[in-house]
């Protein structure tokens, strides 16, 4: 039996222990397979709580189906019945204007107006600003397709206020990072597509919602879906499949060596922080890149300084509970995002209950609130409490709450979200060759091609089946 060592247990790591389960039987192929995982559980960012009748996810809590791997992992599973959409109701998010929230106008899509009398009509935008927006419909396209920040492109096509009241929030609230030097073609290669094709950016999403003969309605709520008992379902429907898998729990890696060099492919030695080694003719590791490039200083120091460039950011999630009646605010939104001109200590915060059913009990609301991230690092310096003072106070003004919560609770992901900064595509290309070199190496997790649950999952697969091919 060929053995195989996968190291991180988060949903890239069980992605990946699964798809080589598949081709094992698919293939009639026998593998022994060692998934070694730090923490004293699976799944990495995903994870489920329940607490007096309410259900948290602690990290992420929900996927988009519009990449599909995440949902097709789903069918494998027999999961599709234990899928839920958001609620139908009060599909849209605010934004917070001057200490106010105001609806983010109906047909933004994360950058741009696909539609126009709502930007016209909105107390978000200046006068000035909603005719600098127009101006992408007249501007030309920019020649040659060099990677830009996102920043960049969305005052080139639609001004600065574009970018400080609606464009930087939405897409913090994605990737946590600082849009003066996130990577559009990492991140929303699209955006860019629909300049060189079209010219503007406007006039492409309207062809293109012509052409498909949808309606250009901005986000599509509809897409993101999530588990009636939360996104450890995924977790736990992968740990009871791979009943083969040797799960090696609170178990730490502290150095990875490739030996017998001169053979078609080498062993790799997995030495563990209780002095203990393992050897296995593939290796799949993953998790935050800069862990990576520590594992592997001894194999390729080449490789191990490209992987270390992959910035990463810290933040925390708050979980607040309350009576309906407490809060003020009607809550028709699914949630709301926050300039950092506003000078608060969230970056947005999720009406968790109103977005997906079963999530509090009746007449109750849970909400959560994130904070740190790529532009506010420093709040990732106070303890629980003072995260939990700062955004009961900015909720507290937001949305009307003049009582304590029934609960609260803090969870920290540090280093968790990949910072994909210009030129990001041109490093991950130099990593994938120097990967190449190895044989029997692969790597998987967000630092790469993607920071989503779907990403995630595909990159776990890709790092599979690439394996598995070569053994």
């Amino acid at each position: 039996m060929k053995r195989i060592i996968i190291i991180g247990g988060g949903i890239t790591g069980l992605s990946a222990a699964y798809r080589l389960s598949e081709l094992s039987g698919e293939r009639n192929c026998p593998l022994d397979v060692t998934l070694i995982e730090a923490r004293d559980r699976l799944g990495g960012v995903i994870h489920t709580v329940k607490r007096d009748g309410f259900l948290i996810d602690s990290g992420p809590d929900n996927f988009i189906t519009a990449k599909p791997w995440a949902l097709t992992l789903a069918r494998r599973l027999g999961l599709e019945s234990e899928l839920l959409t958001t609620n139908e109701a009060h599909r849209r998010a605010l934004v917070v204007r001057q200490g106010k929230l105001i609806p983010i106008p109906e047909g933004f899509l994360l950058m741009a107006p696909t539609r126009f009398m709502p930007v016209i009509t909105t107390r978000l935008f200046s006068l000035r600003g909603k005719l600098r927006m127009a101006m992408d419909m007249f501007l030309p396209g920019r020649k040659g397709n060099d990677d830009e920040s996102l920043a960049s492109f969305v005052t080139r096509r639609f001004g600065r206020e574009a970018l400080d009241r609606v464009v930087q929030p939405l897409i913090s609230g994605i990737y946590t990072a600082d849009p003066e030097t996130l990577s559009l073609q990492a991140t929303m290669p699209r955006f860019l597509d629909l300049e060189s094709k079209y010219g503007s950016v406007i006039k492409g999403m309207r062809a293109e919602a012509k052409l498909h003969k949808t309606k250009g309605s901005g986000a599509r709520y509809g897409m993101f879906v999530t588990f009636r008992d939360g996104l450890q379902t995924l977790v736990h429907a992968l740990g009871d499949r791979l009943n083969h898998v040797r799960f090696r729990l609170n178990e730490r890696v502290v150095q990875v060596a490739k030996k017998a060099a001169g053979s078609a492919i080498p062993y790799w030695s997995v030495e563990l922080k209780d002095g203990t080694s393992m050897e296995a003719r593939g290796l799949i590791i993953t998790g935050p890149s800069r862990h990576t490039a520590r594992l592997l200083t001894g194999v390729d120091a080449e490789l191990a300084e490209q992987l270390s460039a992959v910035q990463y950011a810290s933040s925390a999630v708050v979980h607040l509970a309350y009576r309906r009646d407490q809060v003020a605010h009607p809550l028709d939104a699914f949630g709301c995002v926050v300039p950092i001109t506003e000078r608060r200590s969230i970056i947005a915060a999720s009406f968790s209950s109103v977005k997906y059913e079963g999530r509090a009990p009746e007449g109750y609301v849970l909400l959560r609130a994130f904070m740190g991230g790529g532009l506010q690092q420093e709040m990732m310096q106070r303890d629980d409490e003072g995260l939990i003072v700062a955004a009961r106070r900015d909720l507290d003004h937001l949305l009307g709450i003049n009582a304590a919560p029934r609960f609260a609770m803090v969870h920290r992901w540090p280093d968790s979200m990949a910072q994909y900064a210009v030129g990001h595509l041109q490093r991950v290309a130099v990593i994938r060759k120097q990967v190449g070199l190895h044989k029997g190496l692969q790597l998987g997790g967000n630092g790469f091609e993607g920071v989503g649950i779907p990403d995630c999952v595909r990159a776990g697969e890709r790092a599979a089946e690439e394996l598995f091919r070569i053994l």
